[in-house]
């Protein structure tokens, strides 16, 4: 987790740098809906490589915005869910899936 003098000092770059690539946008849309396991995500999200979306995983977990629970099973179930601080990101979420679906119907218009 990065340090506050380690964040950029505007806040729009501070949150572009924790959710700000593609796939762990994505992730969080899915974590909106549900907890999840790792194949499920991975299978859910066309194109990911199992490294990136390790990768994602761990960085979301690093900086706070997911939770990551392991249950004593034989095999391990792994689940990963949004923490309290990855919740507070639901109306941004909400807010790009509104200006998606604002910005096809008016492409629609225009053919």
């Amino acid at each position: 987790m990065k340090t506050k003098a380690e964040l950029p000092d505007c806040p729009v770059a501070t949150t572009v740098s924790l959710i700000g690539s593609k796939w762990k946008l994505l992730i969080l849309r899915n974590l909106l809906v549900r907890p999840w396991r790792f194949n499920e995500l991975r299978k859910s999200l066309d194109g990911i490589s199992q490294k990136v979306l390790t990768d994602s995983l761990r960085s979301m977990e690093e900086d706070g915005i997911i939770t990551r629970t392991v249950y004593p099973e034989v095999p391990p179930r792994v689940e990963y869910a949004l923490s309290d601080l990855g919740e507070s990101m639901r109306p941004i979420i909400k807010s790009m899936e509104d200006f998606g679906s604002s910005y096809k119907n008016f492409r629609e218009k225009e053919e």
